[in-house]
């Protein structure tokens, strides 16, 4: 009997751990830090106002270049040329076919790279707390968004979310730096702690990877991937052109339309539109570009069934 008892009591431990961990892992939001929508903008304040009128006329003459491109490249695209301008921020919208793929690109010019900014779902910042790219769009007055690095799926890896320092544990992965300078880099997380970025000025700090172009060449081969990943994905991106000039791309796939891309053909695709530095974002059912309101491409969940997929986060130009 007491050998049954026995069996019958590891059995049920076994059991309610098994449900624990399910529930702590896809259903429990175990939520760190609620209505997280802080700015640190205390190092844009650094810049004089001097500069800062000459990155403004900086801007305005990249912002006409990328007009006069992306009317000269119309020819190669099946659509181009959708504009948003204020007095902050101007974006043109194109799409393209690569490999068997459509490719939506929106090509983005600020006065400040305050205008580069994040989101958390909910806004809050911890676990298993999710939205889609369309609704946090909705809610931050987003003119253009597209998923983030869907952070909350992982329990390690920097995050600086407009300039707040909210996880600083290293996965040792490259991470994506966005400075209030408006320059872009990749650095290596073994290399530099969270709280130096911050104070070297990082306004954004984005961990999924791997970097696809660095000074302008690409770094990666025809046969790197991202773990667990098909070679053929749905993919987002983003990149600098100049500083202030930047380049968000998000690709379709999983579809009898579009095959998907992979990281090799995306980074020669990112470099093909003049990035010099250019980072991959969460893909697959997570892709997700939103402007001005609208689902701009096709996100694949479950299969290639098209509907937005939930995440942790977006990257937003507003």
């Amino acid at each position: 009997m007491k050998k049954h008892r026995l069996t019958i009591i590891s059995a049920f431990v076994l059991t309610a751990f098994t449900a624990y961990a399910a529930l702590d892992t896809f259903v429990i939001p175990s939520s760190y830090q609620t209505n997280a929508t802080a700015v640190n903008t205390s190092m844009f304040e650094e810049f004089s106002e001097e500069e800062t009128q000459g990155a403004s006329g900086s801007a305005d003459a990249s912002a006409e270049a990328v007009q006069v491109q992306v009317t000269e490249g119309a020819a190669e695209t099946e659509s181009s040329g959708e504009l948003y301008q204020d007095g902050n921020i101007r974006i043109s919208m194109s799409e393209y076919e690569v490999n068997n793929t459509r490719v939506y690109v929106a090509d983005v010019t600020l006065t400040s790279a305050q205008y580069l900014k994040t989101a958390f779902a909910d806004d809050t910042y911890g676990r298993n707390i999710t939205a889609t790219t369309s609704d946090m769009a909705e809610e931050n007055n987003a003119v253009l968004a597209v998923n983030g690095d869907y952070y909350g799926a992982r329990e390690t890896g920097y995050v600086i979310r407009n300039g707040v320092l909210y996880r600083s544990s290293s996965d040792g992965s490259e991470v994506l730096c966005v400075y209030a300078d408006g320059t872009m880099d990749i650095v290596d997380s073994t290399e530099v702690t969270a709280e130096e970025l911050v104070q070297n000025g990082v306004w954004q700090a984005i961990t999924f990877g791997p970097g696809l172009i660095e000074d302008g060449q690409v770094s990666v081969d025809e046969n790197d991937e991202v773990g667990r990943a098909k070679a053929s994905n749905p993919r987002t991106a983003v990149g600098m052109i100049d500083p202030l000039h930047y380049i968000f791309v998000v690709s379709d796939g999983r579809t009898d339309e579009s095959e998907g891309l992979s990281l090799y053909e995306l980074a020669c695709f990112m470099q093909e539109q003049g990035a010099k530095v250019a980072y991959n974002l969460d893909g697959g059912g997570s892709s997700t570009m939103v402007f001005n309101g609208t689902l701009i491409n096709n996100p694949t969940t479950g299969g290639s069934r098209i509907k937005e997929r939930s995440v942790s986060d977006i990257v937003y130009i507003g």
